[in-house]
């Protein structure tokens, strides 16, 4: 692409650029859960292997993303982004090809965790890095937008390739997509290195100064939670539609479950923008709090609702997804402004660490808790467990958030060393929200 048409950094057309990438590479990500009912009978897996599979993909992030984000502040995010969309298009392109068991399986879906861990965080750093204040949290916004709509689609397109020609298609969909992104990326995303901010010298993997800000650490074990609650959520949901659509009648005139959960994915997508706006109105403190305690209530109920009645077990998911995401922008942002001098990369590596630690931890919990009740057993009483166990998790995680939120000293400013006398500092996960300028 010539110079004079690539957007520069910072601008909306080079966030826009971002965003579609980060869409592209993520329209792959969730084909195997929502294909997971022919997976468990085609490769006959127990709920704990298919807990794996799904999991997997966030533990090879987790031990990927400190590595490749915290390059990120010494080398240009371009090269980090495109080895993860290599990696990624290549993890799609076996599971339509090579795949035929658990194990080929695992290996891949742990190809593609470290594929999204060179794309996410990385990507999302790059929009914010030259943005600053209410224009940088809009951004975050937008990213998470952006990748959430890629993440319900997901379901979408895997159900329709799936029907049109079998699951091999739909995985080569998402890879020729992630090959789009890679593409999009090679164009827009400057080859320079990153400029040195002002802070203090350290080792590449030292998260010490990182775990030191109390007020980082709050929204990251906020954040921690929220991605433990949300994997095991998306990847059980489509499963436990079609669980609840036979034990509990789903009406004929009904979609399918892939098509359900999409549209309850894209209801969620909405929330998680006016999630990030009523935050900046009200405090990001007040709506976490409400959000989470939301989350671990409607997670409690959602699982009985199997058996009694599809509509109320299908409206009770949408309720619970909704209450998850309503915090999913207010989190990122809040650990992004957190951020000490120089220290942007290792806190939002940290974050990202953190919080698909509980994504691989989320899937795999709820296998365990159906395999617990066992294939013959209750139906009902398995999902109750398998999704009501989530809420003792999403209290905990709320409980230290705000620990730490309100003994925690005042952290690092909002805006960075650029700003830091004109911007005031972020406020605590307690602090009241800002007078209303009408």
């Amino acid at each position: 692409m010539p110079a004079r048409l690539v957007p520069p950094p910072g601008s909306r057309g080079f966030v826009a650029a971002i965003v579609a990438a980060q869409v592209l590479v993520q329209i792959g990500a969730f084909t195997l859960p929502a294909l997971l009912p022919a997976y468990l009978n085609a490769w006959s897996l127990t709920s704990t292997e298919a807990g794996w599979l799904i999991g997997i993909f966030f533990a090879a992030y987790v031990v990927a993303v400190p590595v490749l984000l915290a390059l990120t502040d010494r080398l240009p995010a371009r090269r980090i982004y495109l080895l993860g969309a290599g990696l990624t298009a290549l993890s799609h392109l076996g599971f339509a090809t090579v795949a035929e068991g658990f194990w080929s399986g695992l290996a891949l879906r742990a190809v593609a965790g470290i594929g999204w861990a060179g794309c996410y965080m990385p990507g999302l750093k790059a929009i914010a890095d030259p943005l600053e204040g209410a224009a940088q949290s809009r951004a975050v916004s937008w990213h998470a937008a952006g990748v959430g709509i890629a993440g319900a689609c997901s379901f979408l397109v895997a159900g329709l390739f799936d029907a049109l020609a079998g699951p091999p298609a739909a995985f080569l969909f998402g890879a020729l997509a992630a090959a789009a992104g890679f593409g999009i990326a090679l164009a827009v995303l400057p080859a320079a290195p990153p400029s040195r901010e002002a802070g203090p010298k350290r080792a590449l993997l030292d998260f010490r100064p990182v775990l030191a800000n109390r007020r980082a650490m709050a929204w990251i074990a906020g954040y921690t939670v929220h991605t433990w609650e949300l994997a095991a959520a998306r990847a059980w949901g489509v499963t436990f539609l079609t669980v609840a659509a036979v034990e509990g009648g789903a009406p004929g005139w009904m979609p399918g479950p892939t098509v359900l959960f999409t549209l309850v994915g894209l209801a969620c997508i909405l929330v998680s923008i006016t999630g990030n706006e009523v935050a900046q109105r009200f405090g990001r403190g007040r709506v976490v709090t409400v959000a989470m305690a939301a989350a671990a209530a409607l997670s409690l109920l959602t699982g009985w609702m199997a058996g009694l009645s599809f509509g109320l077990a299908l409206a009770l998911l949408l309720l619970w997804n909704m209450a998850i995401y309503l915090d999913s922008s207010a989190l990122t942002a809040g650990t992004v402004q957190a951020a000490g001098p120089g220290l942007r990369g290792a806190t939002m590596g940290l974050h990202s660490m953190a919080g698909y630690a509980g994504g691989f931890l989320g899937p795999l919990g709820v296998g365990l808790m159906l395999d617990l009740v066992g294939p013959a057993g209750d139906a009902v009483l398995a999902w109750g467990l398998g999704f009501g166990h989530l809420a003792l998790v999403t209290l905990a995680g709320l409980a230290v958030l705000r620990r730490l939120g309100l003994s925690g000293p005042a952290g690092a400013p909002a805006a960075g060393p650029r700003r830091a006398a004109a911007a005031p500092g972020p406020r605590s996960a307690s602090s009241p929200p800002p007078r209303s300028s009408r």
